[in-house]
C-alpha cells in the first residue's frame, strides 16, 4: 500500500494516464467536429454540456485550445460556443490541476532547484490569482503546461480557477467568433477576431521580451586584470649603510 502512495508511483500513473489520453485523442480525432459538426438529434443545452465535458478532457490531454475554440464556434455559433468553450476551459483546467496536485506535486516539488523554476514557483505560490490571470490573458504559455505547473506550486484552487475563468474569456471569444464566421472570411466579425488574435500574440511576445530579465540569472562581470596588491615598504631596525 505504501508503494502505491509513493510520490514517484503516483507521478508514473499520471504520466501513463496522459499518454493514454493522447492515444485516445489520436484514435478518435475530436478535430472532426470542425468538419462533421455535432449530432443534430441532441438538444442544444445537452450538446453544449457534452461538448464542454469533451473539451475539458481534451485540454487535459494536451489538445490545443485554439482548435477546440474554433470547433465550438463552428458547431454552436458565437453565444453557445463561447459558453461551451469557457465551461470546458475551466473544467479542463480543474481536471489537470487536480491530477497534478494529487499525483505529481509530491514527486516534483523537491526538483524545483533552478533559479527560473524557483522564481516561477514563488510567483504562483504568493500571487496565484494575479500570476495566473496574466498567464491566461497573454497567449504564449501552453494551457495544459500552465495547469500542471500551477498544480506543482502552492497556488490555491480558488485563485487558479477564478483567474482561468476570467482571463481566458477575451482570447477564447476571439477564436469562437472566428470559428462561427469562418464561412465568410471577409466579414467584419472574422476580420476583427483575427486581428485581435494577431495583436494579442504580438503584445504577449513584446511583454515577454521586456520582462525576460526578471527570471534571468544574474551575470557577474569580474575585472579583466586585477591590480597587483600594493605592499607598504618594510621598515626594519637593521642599520643601513656603513
Amino acid at each position: 500500500m505504501s508503494l502505491l502512495l509513493a510520490p514517484w508511483t503516483r507521478l508514473s500513473v499520471l504520466v501513463l494516464l496522459l499518454v493514454a489520453a493522447g492515444v485516445c485523442v489520436l484514435l478518435y480525432e475530436p478535430q472532426r467536429l470542425l468538419s462533421e459538426g455535432w449530432p443534430p438529434a441532441l438538444p442544444v443545452g445537452v450538446a453544449v454540456l457534452l461538448f464542454a465535458a469533451v473539451y475539458g478532457l481534451c485540454t487535459a490531454a494536451f489538445v490545443p485550445r485554439p482548435l477546440l475554440n474554433l470547433a465550438a464556434g463552428a458547431v454552436f455559433g458565437t453565444t453557445f460556443g463561447l459558453v461551451a468553450a469557457v465551461g470546458g476551459t475551466v473544467l479542463g483546467a480543474g481536471v489537470a490541476f487536480a491530477l497534478g496536485r494529487v499525483m505529481g506535486q509530491g514527486a516534483l516539488r523537491p526538483l524545483l532547484r533552478g533559479r527560473w523554476l524557483q522564481a516561477a514557483d514563488g510567483q504562483l505560490s504568493r500571487h496565484g490569482f494575479r500570476s495566473m490571470l496574466a498567464i491566461r490573458i497573454f497567449p504564449g504559455v501552453p494551457f495544459a503546461a500552465a495547469n500542471y505547473c500551477a498544480a506543482v506550486s502552492r497556488c490555491g484552487w480558488l485563485p487558479f480557477l477564478a483567474a482561468t475563468a476570467l482571463g481566458t474569456v477575451p482570447n477564447t471569444a476571439a477564436y469562437v467568433i472566428a470559428g462561427a464566421s469562418a464561412s465568410s472570411p471577409g466579414s467584419p466579425a472574422f476580420l476583427a477576431s483575427f486581428g485581435f488574435i494577431a495583436v494579442s500574440g504580438v503584445v504577449a511576445a513584446a511583454v515577454a521580451w521586456r520582462k525576460r530579465h526578471r527570471l534571468a540569472p544574474p551575470v557577474v562581470h569580474g575585472p579583466a586584470h586585477e591590480p597587483a596588491p600594493h605592499h607598504p615598504p618594510v621598515v626594519s631596525g637593521a642599520p643601513h649603510g656603513p
